[in-house]
């Protein structure tokens, strides 16, 4: 074999195996690749029936409902203007409360009920570690005592 053939073969041999890595890469990114919906496109019907996808809004005062003696757990997702019921069988995050954010991931029954696997809690934008929160507090009352000493009186 020349070695301009020998080149060629390699070169194809590589473009091969590159490729393949490719498919197997772009794969593995489809089978974990999860949408996030809101309930207004999840009532609109909007998202694949039987596929997992995340659904986020607040937790609806007054729909929390836990099954006695177990971790299930029923409550409705809301963004204000569509309901979302949802049911999970777990632990809840700590954050987790009525009113507050969340979101969960799941699949959505025939029944219109969403089927969580795993429910995250959001915790609120303006959150601050309450290190963070003192500094600010105290940047805040430097800069008004300074700003009363700059005042001159008239």
């Amino acid at each position: 074999m020349k070695p301009r053939h020998k080149r060629f073969a390699l070169i194809a041999i590589g473009l091969a195996a590159l490729g393949g890595a490719a498919a197997l890469i772009l794969n593995a990114f489809e089978s974990n690749l999860v949408f996030f919906f809101t309930p207004s496109q999840v009532a609109a019907h909007e998202v694949p029936q039987g596929s997992y996808f995340r659904v986020g809004g607040l937790v609806q005062p007054g729909s929390l409902r836990r099954q006695a003696g177990g971790v299930a757990v029923h409550f409705v997702v809301t963004d204000t203007a569509e309901n979302i019921p949802v049911e999970y069988n777990g632990i809840l995050p700590d954050l987790f409360k009525e009113g507050r954010g969340v979101v969960a991931q799941g699949v959505l029954g025939a029944d219109g009920l969403f089927h969580a696997k795993e429910v995250l809690a959001k915790h609120d934008a303006n959150y601050m570690p309450p290190e963070a929160a003192d500094a600010v507090h105290r940047a805040q009352k430097a800069m008004q005592n300074s700003e009363k000493t700059l005042v001159q009186p008239k």
